[in-house]
């Protein structure tokens, strides 16, 4: 029950093992973290100071009642730039910079609460509808942009904040001339040094954060010959303070709508996150826990002037990258990044933004799964298309839009699948066996009985091409009973089931019937429970076909025809 709560208690023991490779990650995701903060807190409208305030404290929590291994959560962009589009609706950070915090605390505090909700009411269920070809598109694309969005800092072009994947290739193209040939020898260097590192076996665990040392001691060396290489910059030494959010009673009115869709964008972004990381640790995931943790992380930090924070792509593909095997290297990135900002901060700041770019660069492309999307090509056009809708939508739309294309494409096609139940007639082999009839001509059917097979579930998708089949049964053929093989229908629906019930009615007047057999239990509970048994009556149906073909027999008043069972000769 304590590790249901308190899921650390699970990997804190594997974390004794582990604290050399955790302790690795962890420093690297401190260094890289630095930069980020700023950044993401400047596309959220608000101060630097509260991007390090987010990336200390909420990874800390996140990890102690998170379900993944890898997962590091903090200010992220798709969470600060939705933040930013809705709080920027009734006060712009410009022009009262403190009621903008103030409303985006308040923000943060409530979307936690509904990612609370969601998890106590495990509606982690939600994310099992996103499929992997879904999941390996978005983070293909979050590859791509991750490595476009550090083009600017390998160039050393100062592309306009927050440009789209298309306005960073075009800025680029453009300007290429102005391009700073010492910053762009800093991130190839540190890039080809990190390649190196990995190639050697005993250190390979070490490669980014060595590459990060010794790039940053390159562009320090290069400082002598030239000033231009960007640095992160100021930064500042304040841990976060406690504060309570602004509890007002029409601002979380006119906030509500802003909040149910920052915590649902922001859960499905996590959970997009650790399912792409699961596909490689295949480490079996918790998603309700995954919710109570955002949740959690997100409620309490809202105390201590934090704004809203999720998954992390970025941070938690290198924390992959570079060897973490439990959330404690999240906890070691948050303390060295409190270590950093108290201590450090005036060293810190010197941290080359090119050898930052180099590493991430390494890290976007590392996110691009090419063999899951080789078999993603050769599985079929649908996947593919899946694939394809998603993987663009990243690159060109907010990644949110991209993951609802990429599940609406995944939940289009499979609608499109389960709405065309297959529909076989069974008929008799020289065996004595009940085969599909399309597999051997020599069977035979018997003329007054139609056995069929349907693979697929009743419902509302599927009542219409089986009620097609049926209407075209019983206008252009004569037989008089039908035998439903029910061994393939995995639900019923009440759609499905009044369809059913009145399909069986008409046969029961007008022909013989409609018989079913091997229907599975849990397929027979709206049947059951919506009153249906009594309407078409209980005799209809049989554990087994062999049964039910011998029981309709006796009731068949004409002679068969084609006597394809035994049970025809009588």
């Amino acid at each position: 029950m304590l590790q249901k709560i308190f899921p650390f208690l699970i990997w804190l023991p594997l974390a004794k093992r582990s604290w050399k490779d955790d302790l690795i990650a962890g420093i690297t995701g401190t260094i890289i973290v630095i930069p980020q903060a700023v950044a993401f807190a400047m596309i959220a409208g608000m101060p630097p100071i509260y991007g390090f305030y987010t990336a200390m404290l909420t990874p800390v929590i996140a990890a102690i009642f998170g379900s993944s291994y890898h997962v590091v959560s903090g200010p992220t962009t798709t969470s600060s730039i939705v933040l930013y589009s809705i709080i920027s609706k009734y006060v712009h950070p410009e022009t009262d910079i403190e009621a903008f915090v103030s409303l985006a605390i308040l923000l943060s505090f409530m979307a936690g609460v509904v990612k609370l909700f969601m998890g106590l009411a495990r509606m982690g269920k939600l994310a099992s509808f996103v499929s992997n070809s879904v999941i390996i598109g978005f983070s293909a694309g979050a590859g791509v942009l991750i490595a476009f969005k550090q083009l600017k800092h390998i160039f050393g072009i100062q592309v306009p904040q927050g440009s789209s994947f298309y306005n960073i290739v075009s800025y680029i193209s453009f300007h290429i001339t102005e391009t700073n040939w010492y910053a762009f020898g800093v991130a190839i260097t540190t890039l080809a040094i990190a390649l190196l590192i990995r190639k050697i076996k005993k250190i390979s665990k070490l490669y980014m954060l060595s590459a990060m040392i010794l790039g940053s001691l390159f562009a320090l060396w290069l400082s002598k010959y030239s000033i231009q290489i960007e640095t992160v910059g100021t930064i500042p030494s304040n841990l976060p303070p406690f504060r309570m959010p602004a509890f007002d009673y029409s601002d979380m009115r006119m906030l509500t709508t802003g909040a149910i869709i920052l915590a649902t964008l922001g859960l499905v972004e996590a959970s997009a996150i650790s399912r792409s990381i699961a596909l490689h640790t295949h480490q079996k995931l918790n998603t309700n826990q995954e919710f109570v943790s955002q949740g959690i992380s997100n409620v309490v930090s809202s105390f201590f002037s934090c704004y809203t924070s999720s998954g992390s792509f970025t941070r938690s593909s290198i924390n992959y990258q570079a060897g973490a095997k439990t959330p404690m290297s999240a906890v070691i990135s948050a303390f060295g990044l409190m270590i950093v900002v108290l201590l450090f901060a005036k060293y810190a700041a010197f941290l080359p933004k090119p050898a930052m770019g180099g590493i991430i660069l390494l890290v976007g492309y590392n996110l691009i799964d090419f063999e899951h999307i080789k078999v993603i090509f050769k599985s079929g056009k649908r996947e593919a298309l899946v694939f394809l809708a998603t993987f663009i939508g990243t690159l060109f739309l907010e990644l949110d839009q991209a993951l609802i294309i990429g599940i609406f494409v995944s939940f289009f096609f499979y609608m499109e699948r389960t709405s065309k139940p297959n529909i076989a007639i069974l008929a008799l082999n020289e065996k004595g066996r009940l085969i599909n009839e399309i597999r051997d001509k020599n069977t035979k059917e018997c003329s007054n009985l139609k056995v069929l097979r349907i693979d697929g579930s009743l419902y509302f998708g599927s009542i219409e091409k089986i009620s097609d089949y049926f209407s075209n049964l019983y206008d252009h053929d004569e037989v008089q009973y039908v035998l439903i093989a029910a061994d393939g229908i995995n639900f019923i629906d009440l759609a499905a089931a009044e369809w059913l019930s009145n399909e069986i009615i008409k046969w029961q007047e007008n022909r013989g019937g409609i018989y079913i057999a091997g229907l599975k239990i849990v397929s027979q509970d709206v049947l059951i429970k919506g009153g249906f048994y009594k309407s078409i009556g209980k005799h209809i149906f049989f554990d087994d076909k062999r049964n039910a073909i011998t029981e309709i027999h006796k009731l068949i008043d004409t002679p068969c025809k084609v006597k394809a069972y035994k049970e025809c000769e009588g």
